[in-house]
């Protein structure tokens, strides 16, 4: 028959022949069972059953939702007999060359991966793509994204060197920008879709207001903010206008690897480095590079960017991560339909960051954040990295200074605090106002406002 013909011809591969747990193989559907809810399926030499609840996943996407069907509830809605299908080896079951099976698919997305050392630079693995051998297209150096609001940890860098501080308040409110010349209303949103008021700076990164970083970038003023890009690692050209708050501007993962790496280094900008040295046969040192250490954000800065980012991790955004149980500081980004999902963490010896995304710009679905396509990524693999490791935590520099504050007026406590925390600042910074019931509701009259 054609299904014997065709596993005869697996045979001949060698990589059709591994049988060990979690190896991903090619096979044929023999059997599908809607009662019991199970599919059979031959390899090369060995069979197996793929069970409903590992084959979930197979739904068919929903382009006009950015969504897919609903979930899959019988084998045969999505499997026939003589389909050829790809199965990842669960584990062995009773029987000669018997596998309990998992139903797999080359995806269609692309992703990227990249982690340098802290402190050395050394750039200690890089992943450029899913596979080599069919794109040697380097996404990790060579692609220019849109970083959405992992762009947003630079903004509040220039906004802690402006004067600002985690316990800043801003309010999170609807505002419109109006060209008069041409008419276009820009009305930026949340991504949730809702305003939240008079928010602290530290709430408002590890919740990923967007009203709040473009307020922020206005403030600053985008050239000044745009220097501060550049000071720290970025390279490609910025869009001189306050979309960049929300991460319009395509950058490369090694950019944004490359600055967030300054808040790990204490303000030390560090460039990347690929080969430590070059001998020749003798074993002479022909090349040696050691890291140059060029220092652009103060100890102080950088120290309370990596705490706020912390609470990305700890109650934002970035709780996936969690899972690592070490200090992690970091920040996800998602960009406009779902384009582009990323993650970027690191913890005081590394620093990781991954995207998501398909070649050619289309959604990657509904509810694929950062959070959720991204930062598992980096979470599987930095938990082989750090599985042998001592942990650590970040240094506390000289010149900072925790403050006990009003946890939503971000002064001192007062006899009417319902929450308090402690937070960072530079010495001299902390509030030395306290919380009464006239600065308890901060009122503001700021609901629409329209800048020409």
């Amino acid at each position: 028959t054609e299904i014997e013909t065709y596993l005869t011809g697996l045979k001949d591969s060698p990589d059709q022949t591994e049988y060990e747990a979690g190896n991903i193989l090619k096979g044929v559907v023999v059997a599908v069972d809607n009662q019991e809810k199970t599919v059979s399926v031959r390899m090369a030499s060995a069979r197996g059953v793929i069970a409903l609840e590992d084959m979930r996943w197979a739904r068919r996407p929903n382009p006009e939702l950015f969504s897919y069907e609903d979930p899959v509830t019988q084998p045969g809605n999505v499997l026939a007999v003589g389909d050829v299908v790809l199965v990842r080896l669960i584990k062995p079951m009773d029987g000669e060359n018997a596998w309990q099976l998992g139903l797999e698919q080359t995806p269609a997305a692309q992703s990227a991966l990249m982690c340098i050392e802290a402190g050395t630079g050394q750039v200690k693995a890089m992943v450029g793509g899913r596979d080599f051998t069919g794109s040697q297209f380097n996404r990790a150096m060579q692609s220019r994204r849109q970083p959405g609001s992992a762009f947003k940890p630079i903004i509040y860098t220039a906004a802690l060197n402006k004067g600002y501080t985690p316990a800043s308040v801003i309010i999170d409110s609807p505002i419109v920008f109006e060209d008069s010349e041409t008419s276009f209303k820009w009305k930026p949103k949340n991504y949730e879709k809702k305003f939240h008021g008079p928010t602290l700076l530290r709430d408002a990164l590890a919740q990923s207001r967007n009203i709040i970083s473009i307020k922020l970038l206005r403030d600053i003023g985008i050239d000044e903010t745009i220097d501060w890009a550049q000071k720290l690692g970025i390279t490609s050209p910025l869009s001189h206008d306050l979309s960049i708050a929300l991460g319009s501007s395509g950058v490369s993962l090694y950019e944004l690897l490359t600055a967030y790496s300054v808040f790990d280094n204490e303000g030390n900008l560090i460039e990347p480095i690929f080969i430590t040295k070059i001998i020749d046969r003798n074993g002479n040192v022909l090349e040696m590079h050691k890291p140059e250490k060029k220092r652009v954000l103060d100890k102080a800065t950088a120290y309370i960017m990596t705490n706020m980012l912390e609470s990305v991790v700890k109650s934002g955004t970035g709780r996936r991560v969690q899972a690592l149980n070490r200090p992690v500081a970091g920040k996800t980004g998602t960009t406009n339909d779902l384009y582009d999902a990323w993650f970027i963490g690191y913890t005081p010896r590394y620093i990781t960051g991954t995207w998501v995304g398909f070649d050619k710009e289309q959604s990657l679905g509904r509810g694929e954040t950062g959070a959720r396509a991204a930062s598992p990524i980096w979470l599987g693999f930095m938990q082989k990295v750090v599985a042998d490791k001592p942990v650590r935590v970040f240094p506390v520099p000289e010149g900072v200074v925790f403050s006990k504050i009003d946890a939503e007026t971000g002064l001192l406590p007062g006899p009417d605090s319902k929450k308090t925390r402690f937070e960072v600042f530079k010495e001299g910074t902390a509030p030395t106002e306290a919380t009464t019931p006239s600065n308890a509701t901060v009122e503001t009259d700021e609901f629409f406002k329209s800048d020409l």
